[in-house]
């Protein structure tokens, strides 16, 4: 069919065009034609994601006579970013930009792919400090509580660690630390607060990544466990909307606190998995703000890998 690959070029010029400028329907419908993929199917791939969505409701949409509202909805939209092979967040941002979707919509402020682009920056900073990929730790507990400040800001990290040792003469650790957006590396502060004591320290400007190695007193033997906390004092970013954590293997309990100050409370607050980086988020589950201690938390009893986080929203 000598036609094709003109018409294959006509219809990723017009997704281009589509998605820098919209609206919402518009790329949806070109996303899909540029696929070549019927709706049925689309509905199809979208049920594998575990996610329901009628083939009128898929036609609405595109056609711009309904618009994605509802929390199933909206996981929809994300998935299909995915299943059209569209940049993360790309259909998100044109609801949010166009005012189609609901006011409690926002882009993450750190999303999935910046996670992965940093995966290189992450890569430097750890051969810096001379950190193999296994860095003879297996994680039995991890307990981390954050603190969201009066300008939203994420102001502190803590983390509580139970380690055991899967070779001899491990002794340390490096943390990684990842800042929202507008984070500034150099001025966070790394403390060693029990069992450890601060070691070299790298960071990465551009993505907010910073690097800390954090220093046993004595060597493990394989099979010892050990026990150790440490913080990060950060402050230096925008507002913050939500707090993911990797696993890239599977490991003990993973337990994530986030305290709000009293002049800072979010509207909600809810906890969510991810696969993998490419993957729609599963797992919603809406988190009730507790009275005093306006506090939320999730608690994993044993994490397998893939992502697991908290979002909150402002408005």
């Amino acid at each position: 069919m000598p036609h094709a690959p003109q018409h294959a070029d006509v219809a990723t010029a017009e997704l281009d065009s589509a998605l820098r400028g919209g609206p919402f329907h518009v790329a949806l419908r070109a996303a899909i034609a540029a696929r070549g993929l019927p709706l049925q199917r689309v509905q199809h791939h979208l049920s594998r994601h575990g996610v329901k969505v009628g083939v009128t409701s898929l036609s609405y949409w595109q056609q711009g006579a309904r618009r994605p509202q509802r929390p199933e909805s909206l996981r929809a939209v994300r998935a299909l970013e995915e299943i059209l092979e569209l940049p993360e967040e790309s259909l998100i941002r044109l609801l949010v930009e166009s005012g189609e979707g609901p006011s409690g919509l926002r882009p993450a402020a750190r999303s999935y792919r910046s996670l992965v682009e940093a995966s290189g920056v992450l890569d430097q900073l750890l051969a810096e400090l001379d950190c193999p990929p296994d860095g003879g730790l297996h994680t039995l507990g991890h307990h981390e509580r954050l603190r969201i400040g009066a300008r939203r800001e994420l102001a502190e990290r803590e983390s509580h660690h139970i380690v055991r040792a899967h070779r001899d003469g491990i002794d340390r650790f490096v943390a990684v630390h990842h800042g929202d957006q507008g984070a500034v590396p150099e001025r966070m502060r790394v403390h060693a607060l029990e069992n450890c004591r601060t070691g070299r320290v790298r960071w990465h400007r551009d993505t907010g990544v910073l690097a800390a190695e954090l220093l046993f007193d004595t060597g493990l033997m394989a099979g010892e466990t050990f026990l150790f906390r440490y913080g990060v004092e950060d402050g230096t970013a925008d507002a913050s909307r939500e707090y993911v954590r990797g696993f890239d293997s599977p490991g003990g309990q993973y337990a994530l606190q986030v305290c709000f100050d009293a002049a800072a409370l979010p509207v909600r607050c809810h906890r969510f998995a991810q696969h993998s980086a490419a993957a729609p988020r599963s797992g919603r589950q809406d988190l009730a703000l507790s009275g005093r201690h306006r506090s939320v938390h999730l608690v994993e009893p044993r994490v397998r890998p893939g992502y697991l986080g908290i979002s909150w929203d402002w408005e």
